[in-house]
């Protein structure tokens, strides 16, 4: 795996390359905005870690280039913690966001967390649609259809859908879809799964009161209908 770095902190950018490097990742960096944009378009970055305050062209200005020529999974780093911040670097392409000072475990996990989440997304490259019964999702467009009928998701609802369609049977916690879905810096509570898969019934089930494919294990989560099971 390979992992671009770029943050104006030297001596950060030291200790960050040489904990990862230890973990077995290959470790590129820079120093500011306009070098991460070069170096991303060069090279076949596995993630980006990118600091947000940086001279010249900022983290945000940075990602958003980089949203313009690749999907690559992007940590924002940033000494500013505020939810508005925060919301700008999603809105501005990011995938997560960490405040510094962050501890190094935090951070491997989130890298990690995102990675295993990036290969999932890729795992039928190229095949686009992935379905179940009824249920339809094309991971390419980004769109979902119930039988012929389009539905708009949202975009959490539709990762959230993916995770599911993905892994038929297997039963997932609301932790566990929080921390895959929402990432660790996610700060709300379980109801949010259990409004997020009431919403996907109501979109993508024939009868959502009656759900066939978008299944409750009482006591445990929610999984997707293996098409085996009766």
């Amino acid at each position: 795996m390979k992992i671009l770095v770029v943050d104006d902190e030297k001596v950060l950018v030291k200790g960050i390359k040489f904990n990862l490097e230890n973990e077995g990742y290959q470790v590129e960096v820079g120093y500011d905005g306009q070098t991460a944009v070069d170096l991303a378009r060069e090279g076949a970055f596995d993630l980006i870690l990118l600091d947000l305050m940086m001279p010249g062209l900022d983290g945000l200005q940075a990602c958003m280039r980089i949203r313009e020529f690749s999907a690559v999974p992007i940590i924002i780093l940033t000494a500013r913690g505020e939810d508005a911040d925060k919301l700008m670097g999603f809105e501005c392409g990011a995938d997560d966001y960490i405040t510094k000072p962050f501890n190094i475990l935090e951070l491997k996990a989130r890298i990690r967390a995102l990675l295993r989440r990036a290969g999932m997304t890729q795992q039928e490259a190229g095949g686009g649609r992935i379905a179940v019964g009824h249920i339809v999702l094309d991971t390419d467009q980004r769109s979902a259809w119930k039988g012929e009928t389009a539905v708009e998701l949202t975009a959490k609802e539709f990762d959230l859908m993916e995770l599911l369609i993905r892994n038929p049977g297997r039963v997932y916690s609301r932790e566990n879809l929080l921390n895959i879905v929402w990432g660790y810096e996610y700060a709300g509570d379980y109801r949010t799964v259990d409004v997020h898969v009431r919403r996907l019934r109501e979109k993508l089930e024939l009868d959502p009161a009656n759900p066939e494919f978008i299944l409750t294990k009482w006591g445990v989560g929610y999984y997707l209908k293996n098409k085996k099971e009766r």
